[in-house]
């Protein structure tokens, strides 16, 4: 029976037409309309606070020029730290910066609440940044229902593995171009157990690179490594498109080597992803894991909801038009495309 479940679900995987159904097609618009969705968003704002020893701390508050009409965001900091010296406001033509400093005494700011407050909704997202004394540097982002948090004390270990796991978890399900290349890979690669290996070899690349960049060990501009994501998905669509005779022998007999390589290039986009959180110094390794970790969970967990709808989907829309096979491909690749001419623009 095992035997049997295995072949069937070999040949599922085997018919590439399969992938064209209703529901990939639809996923496809879904990702290309969250794409769009985030091209232009309201810039977030940015609280940030350093605090020393003595309590003394450093308030950085910068906003968009660009708000919501109507909305007053200010910082929202604790009773006990009140203001000390004047505030200083500089900008430029996209937003405008004020720099004070407060007070909190000898316990400091641990455990104190920090937030927003505002004369309504409120409508944008606010990056807070707080850089602690004994080095630890706390990270959230505040919005609409979760204005402050409370500073926390120290963390334990498994709260630093947990939260960076969390972390890079999100960031592979909000990585529409990452989703994108892995749906590539489904589409290219024929049979289960080839399947696994090239997808294992895409992990494999992206661990060593985000690795390295993330340890200072390899530097990248992140604006060139997010074009060269969208180009290695361009690429990878042009295969797609390509009949299977006329793909390089290369590609055709070992495609997990193309997908280790292109792997080694998204990895760089994981680590500016990562470069914007920082790494807690006394717990660099465990929390390097545990966003890895967090990354493969959620890339396991689309190719498992993509399998489930191919298994699905595939008895009844097995008569498609041969034509609808080239579908995914050229929705991909126009997506490709776009995000190659848009990050080239801010390359340069």
């Amino acid at each position: 029976m095992q035997n049997g479940l295995k072949h069937k679900s070999a040949s599922v995987f085997s018919r590439t037409a399969s992938w064209a159904s209703t529901p990939t097609l639809l996923l496809l618009n879904v990702l290309l309309l969250a794409s769009v969705s985030q091209a232009h968003p309201l810039a977030p704002a940015l609280l940030e606070l350093t605090a020393e020893e003595s309590g003394i701390t450093s308030v950085l508050w910068k906003v968009s020029r660009l708000r919501p009409r109507g909305q007053e965001l200010r910082p929202e900091l604790p009773v006990d730290c009140p203001p000390i010296g004047p505030v200083e406001e500089s900008g430029d033509a996209q937003s405008v910066s004020l720099a004070w400093t407060v007070d909190c005494g000898p316990a400091g700011i641990v455990g104190q609440r920090v937030g927003l407050a505002s004369n309504g909704p409120i409508q944008i997202d606010v990056l807070l940044r707080i850089s602690l004394p004994d080095g630890r540097v706390v990270r959230d982002v505040l919005r609409k229902g979760h204005p402050s948090i409370q500073v926390p004390a120290k963390q334990t270990k498994l709260q630093v593995g947990w939260g960076y796991l969390i972390l890079g978890f999100e960031h592979i399900l909000g990585g529409t171009d990452h989703l994108m290349f892995v749906l590539g890979l489904m589409l290219l690669v024929i049979g289960i157990r080839p399947l696994v290996k090239t997808i294992t070899a895409f992990t494999l690349g992206h661990s060593v690179t985000l690795s390295l960049a993330t340890l200072g060990i390899t530097q990248v501009p992140s604006a060139l490594a997010e074009f060269l994501i969208a180009a290695t998905l361009l690429a990878l669509a042009v295969e797609l498109a390509t009949p299977t005779g006329d793909r390089p022998a290369l590609i055709q007999r070992h495609p997990w080597l193309m997908a280790c390589a292109f792997g080694l290039v998204h990895g760089l986009g994981f680590a500016g992803a990562l470069s914007e959180v920082g790494l807690p110094q006394q717990e660099i390794p465990l929390a390097l894991l545990a966003f890895n970790i967090g990354i493969e969970t959620g890339q396991l967990l689309f190719v498992s909801g993509m399998a489930i709808i191919v298994v699905v989907a595939s008895r009844p829309l097995r008569n498609l038009p041969a034509w609808t096979q080239q579908i995914p491909a050229y929705a991909i690749g126009s997506c490709a495309a776009f995000w190659c001419l848009e990050r080239l623009a801010d390359l340069f």
